[in-house]
Formats: structure tokens, C-alpha cells, sequence
């Protein structure tokens, strides 16, 4: 592995450090432009620009036309990353930019980049199944920034569009306890009996609502989690793969 994400390992082991942004920071600024030129200006030209978040050509034009053809790299992090690749070399050559990289993301694994190994990629970026190791199971998640200043928000790239706006969710339950469905809503959700609220506040202005110790924020935490298992139908269980024990429904 040339370099690493991890600026602690970077600082204790000398190990090169890299990295990119996240769709956050481009959903902070007014446009594509504008976030592509507070990261050259921070970074410099031979960064690498997330150019995913809303339209990978538009994108990649908006990269060369505000970097130059100087530019290090381009990332792409969705979709059909072979289709992608092979389209943003050529872009990026017709551009003039034939010295910039392209690299990949979005939850790599040893199997994804054998697959990838005829397209035009100069890199991989690789997390969850790098921490976690092949095989072991993993959880894909990540941070998406909904609301800036009131004003929702939302990545619209090729197969993974999201909803702006902040969310409000609750779980819903039969006569008997147990989970039916999980309703999400971008404005307030009407309950019912046996709703649960999704959301508590943890923080508010840089204070913890609720400050305990660490030994009870486990207790509560173990606590809690034994209350929910008894409340999850009996095919949430279940260890094969199959549709969602508990839906999601949009409201």
C-alpha cells in the first residue's frame, strides 16, 4: 500500500498520508466551482477532486476548467465504476489533463479491484473492507450532509441520489410489541400508538444533553440494546440475505 488516510499512523509511523473530500464538503459551498477552488487553494494543484457529487462529466469539466490540466487527480466514488473510469480517461485526455489520475472508490474489496483491472484506474481507495478485513462482515456507513443553514441538501450522482432536507423517523409496532416499519419523513411524522422517535438529541450548542459516566452510558447502552432485540421479528434473526426485516417507508 503506498499511503494511507490515517493521519495518526501517518504521524507515529511515517507512513505517507493521502485523502480526498467528502460530497459534504462540495454540498457546503454554493456550487461544484466554488468547492473545487477552496480545496486547490488549501491544498493545491496536485490534489484530488471528488467529482461525483452531482454529474461525473459536468464534473470532471468543472475540475480541468478550474485546476487546469495540471490537476493531480480526479476521484469517482458511485455508479459503474469500469463505465466511469474508461469515460473519465477519455474525458480528461481530450481535456488535455493526460497526466491526471483517476481514482476509485465505494466499498472496494480485493474482488472489486481484480474486476476493475482492464480499466483506466491509477488508484484505489479502500476503508471498510481494509479495516475490517475481507470476509468479516461490515457495515457501509456514512456520513451525508442533508441541510446547509436551513437549505437542504443532496448528492445526485448515478445510483446514489439521496433526499436533502433534515429527517424525522420513528418505528412503528403491532399490538404485540413487535417492529413493523420504520417511517421517514422530511417533515414532522404523525404517531401512533406504539411509535418510538428514531432521533434523540445527544448534543446541543457543544453540550451533552444527558452527561453520565462512561461505565453508564454502557449500562444504558446494553440496556437498551436487549429492549430492542426483544421488540425485532423473528426473521430479523435470520443469517441469510433477503429483503429487510423491517421496512422503510417514505412519507
Amino acid at each position: 500500500f503506498s499511503a494511507t488516510s490515517n493521519l495518526a499512523a501517518g504521524a507515529r509511523y511515517g507512513i505517507p498520508t493521502t485523502g480526498t473530500s467528502a460530497h459534504a464538503f462540495t454540498l457546503l459551498h454554493d456550487d461544484e466551482a466554488a468547492a473545487f477552488r477552496a480545496q486547490l487553494d488549501a491544498l493545491g494543484v496536485g490534489t484530488t477532486l471528488l467529482v461525483d457529487t452531482y454529474d461525473v462529466e459536468q464534473g470532471i469539466r468543472t475540475a480541468i476548467e478550474v485546476a487546469g490540466p495540471g490537476l493531480g487527480a480526479v476521484r469517482l466514488d458511485s455508479g459503474d465504476l469500469t463505465v466511469q473510469a474508461t469515460g473519465a480517461r477519455e474525458l480528461l485526455d481530450s481535456l488535455g489533463a493526460t497526466e491526471t489520475r483517476v481514482i476509485v472508490t465505494s466499498d472496494l474489496d480485493e474482488h472489486a479491484i481484480a474486476a476493475l483491472a482492464a480499466a483506466p484506474v491509477d488508484g484505489y481507495g479502500v476503508g471498510t473492507s481494509l479495516v475490517t478485513g475481507s470476509g468479516s462482515p461490515t457495515v457501509g456507513m456514512v456520513y451525508k450532509l442533508v441541510e446547509r443553514d436551513g437549505i437542504p441538501v443532496a448528492k445526485n450522482s448515478e445510483g446514489k441520489r439521496s433526499v436533502g432536507g433534515r429527517k424525522h423517523a420513528v418505528r412503528r409496532h403491532d399490538a404485540d410489541g413487535t417492529a413493523t416499519a420504520e417511517v421517514v419523513a422530511s417533515g414532522p411524522v404523525a404517531h401512533r400508538d406504539g411509535d418510538r422517535d428514531l432521533l434523540v438529541p445527544l448534543v446541543r450548542h457543544g453540550e451533552l444533553v444527558d452527561p453520565c459516566s462512561p461505565a453508564e452510558a454502557l449500562a444504558a447502552a446494553r440496556e437498551r440494546h436487549r429492549e430492542l432485540r426483544d421488540t425485532l421479528p423473528t426473521e430479523a434473526f435470520s443469517l441469510m440475505r433477503g429483503e429487510p426485516a423491517i421496512d422503510t417507508v417514505s412519507a
